[in-house]
């Protein structure tokens, strides 16, 4: 067993629970931080409590020993949902938690937790009363990427998060479904995530279809439509669809791991603020992300690809305003960088 890191007492954790449950793109977040812990002690086991929409995303990643699917129901059922994930914590003793999430419901799971050390974020940043069910807090710090926010647990640990790796790899089976899906273009593509869960986080159809004719005209790209199968994004898809003069692959699905190696085995990625973005910057495929609500100097890509942000955030301005002050040229110009810089090359 490896020797202890500094910033933790006695000898290596044995056991390690982490507790984020929803938020494909924080689930993205909690790889590095997960093969970290690893490189550092190897013989410690993680077992990460999740919900099950970020569950498909990492149900087999390498980091990970254990994992414990919390079943969120609504009104009168929720209480059944923290009633099962007690029953399936309950005989389990944790030498450290990580409460990487600051959602009520995440303390209430910490709380239910047999951990020694529960570590959480400092008071200012423990919204939603996270400091309650925490004994161990990070030092304050203004507010940074969310990647490096929770890198502060790392530090607060003694461990240290580099090299930078997410591990985001694909089977066999997979790899041959995203084969015969690419086999099947006539040219590469650019998937181009259409909506996000956040109403104002979404960009204009019309404003879509105008880039999605230059993607196919202007760079021999062929528009590949990717995301979720909820209605939002169908009716956004759809109205893509019927103002656009290109041709287009319709992929939206409810398969996450389809989702995945459609965005590695693109060439370029157009989205917004959401989870897909996160996972092309993971998967390293260059991508052109439009913030206009949300700040991308905190949840933009990590450390790549920054140059490709079409950046319309405002802070003094009303959030759903946000993402017309992202326009069609904006954009446009960069494609045209992501084509000469990393895509030409």
């Amino acid at each position: 067993m490896s020797a202890a890191a500094p910033g933790w007492s006695g000898s290596p954790p044995r056991e390690i629970c982490i507790v984020m449950l929803s938020a494909i793109g924080d689930a993205v977040h909690v790889l590095p931080v997960a093969n970290a812990l690893k490189r550092a002690w190897p013989a410690s086991r993680i077992t990460w409590v999740i919900q099950p929409a970020a569950h498909a995303l990492v149900s087999s990643h390498g980091a990970i020993d254990d994992f414990v699917v919390f079943h969120r129901r609504r009104g009168l059922g929720a209480w059944r949902s923290f009633r099962d994930v007690g029953a399936e914590l309950r005989g389990r003793r944790f030498d450290l938690l990580l409460g990487l999430q600051v959602y009520f419901k995440a303390g209430l799971i910490t709380g239910l937790a047999r951990a020694r050390t529960k570590l959480g974020f400092d008071l200012r940043r423990a919204r939603d009363a996270q400091w309650l069910f925490t004994n161990a807090r990070i030092p304050a710090r203004a507010t940074q990427h969310v990647q490096d926010q929770y890198f502060e647990f790392l530090e607060f640990l003694g461990v240290d998060p580099r090299p930078v790796t997410w591990g985001i790899t694909l089977t066999d089976a997979e790899r041959e479904a995203q084969a015969s899906f690419f086999r099947g273009l006539d040219r590469p593509a650019c998937a181009v995530v259409v909506g996000t869960s956040r109403a104002e986080k979404n960009w204009m159809p019309d404003r879509y279809a105008r880039v999605l004719e230059q993607l196919e005209a202007k760079h021999g790209l062929r528009p590949v439509l990717v995301g979720g199968p909820s209605p939002v994004e169908r009716r956004i898809a759809d109205e893509i669809l019927a103002q656009t003069r290109a041709h287009v692959v319709d992929a939206l699905g409810n398969d996450l791991r389809r989702l995945v190696w459609l965005l590695e085995g693109s060439a370029l990625v157009v989205t917004p603020d959401t989870g897909p973005l996160h996972i092309a910057r993971a998967l390293e495929r260059p991508v052109v992300s439009l913030f206009g609500s949300t700040n991308p100097k905190r949840s933009g890509p990590y450390r790549a690809f920054q140059d490709l942000v079409v950046d319309g955030y405002d802070e003094t301005a009303e959030p759903r305003e946000g993402m017309h002050r992202v326009t069609v040229e904006g954009v446009l110009a960069k494609i045209d960088l992501a084509m000469t810089k990393y895509v030409g090359r």
